[in-house]
């Protein structure tokens, strides 16, 4: 993702369950979002749980727009061949704050590592396919403190520039927290900056 750009793909909900098959062995594929590494554990728990027929619940995830962060695991399969096949479909639909993960129940014929590389590309693939991706805006928060009689200012300032006030307190003084457009950042905060008796801070 380059640094000009303020958006990223991403799912707001879980997609639907996929079901390829090659060979009779079966791949179930699912897509998840989330937000932290800790939401990962206990999807995988609760598919082992759903599929304890499975002999391997393989997945991959990604986190994070400018420093990303990512994990491909095999469980079990041979070294780079399920992992990794997996998130090379993360990667090819430049989705980021997802899980993928595939479910395989083996049908009695052996795949080799060519075989499964394919097999869970490409149930991943689908998986993403039959999910629905959206693009969301890469936001920046700033904190805007400043006296009741600066307010006028403030919300012209608001109002041209078509600002997001997440929250406000309006006590003895005023503070608004601000939603910018990541390419905007830069331009607002030095407009509030140059503002006299206004604090802006990130």
């Amino acid at each position: 993702m380059s640094k000009q750009e303020d958006t990223y793909l991403t799912v707001d909900v879980p997609g639907p369950e996929i079901l390829y098959k090659d060979r009779k062995s079966k791949f179930f594929g699912y897509v998840f979002p989330i937000t932290s590494e800790d939401d990962v554990k206990p999807i995988i728990e609760e598919l082992k749980k759903k599929h304890h027929t499975a002999n391997h619940v393989c997945y991959a995830w990604q986190l994070g727009t400018d420093t990303v962060r990512y994990r491909a695991n095999d469980d079990g399969e041979p070294n780079n061949s399920a992992g990794l096949p997996i998130y090379g479909q993360i990667q090819a639909y430049n989705v980021t704050n997802v899980l993928i993960a595939v479910a395989r129940i083996f049908g009695g014929t052996k795949l080799g590592v060519g075989g499964l590389i394919s097999a869970y590309k490409t149930a991943a693939q689908i998986a993403l396919d039959e999910s629905t991706i959206k693009k969301k805006i890469i936001t920046q928060h700033y904190k805007i403190t400043f006296e009741y009689k600066d307010m006028n200012s403030v919300m012209r300032v608001i109002k041209q520039k078509n600002l997001d006030i997440v929250s406000q307190k309006l006590e003895a003084s005023c503070s608004y927290v601000i939603s910018v457009r990541k390419t905007k950042a830069n331009e607002i905060f030095d407009i509030f900056n140059t503002m006299q008796y206004i604090k802006i801070e990130s």
